[in-house]
């Protein structure tokens, strides 16, 4: 399965940006998937997750501001994020299988499918 992230760019803090991540096969093959960004001289971290069930996680941080959502009949999985700020800078990655059930707090015990797309930037300016 082959993650393909789009929808980054530049925009004002207060605006909106939405993330895709089009999968080549079928994303409801992954209990879970999740949106991850890693800032500059920082860990990647998970920002939102989302189950095959639909149960959702999100950082602290992006709680209120961010929604996740999976569309299995498109085999593609979004993030809306709105209000931004240029705290949110960073590069956005698309993952499927054990990071994300881990950050989800999910036991990853044998858990051996672990897929991620190529990142998107996002650049929230001042």
């Amino acid at each position: 399965v082959q993650l393909q992230a789009s929808g980054g760019g530049l925009v004002q803090a207060g605006g909106s940006l939405r993330l895709s991540c089009a999968a080549s096969g079928k994303i409801s093959s992954f209990n879970f998937m999740g949106w991850h960004r890693q800032a500059p001289g920082k860990q990647r971290e998970l920002v939102a997750g989302v189950s095959r069930g639909g149960s959702t996680k999100y950082a602290d941080y992006v709680k209120g501001r961010f929604t996740i959502s999976r569309d299995n009949a498109k085999n593609t999985v979004y993030l809306q994020m709105n209000s931004l700020k240029p705290e949110d800078t960073a590069v956005y990655y698309c993952n499927g299988g054990c990071t994300s059930a881990r950050e989800m707090g999910i036991s990853t015990v044998g858990c051996t499918n672990d897929y991620w797309g190529l990142g998107t930037e996002v650049t929230v300016s001042s």
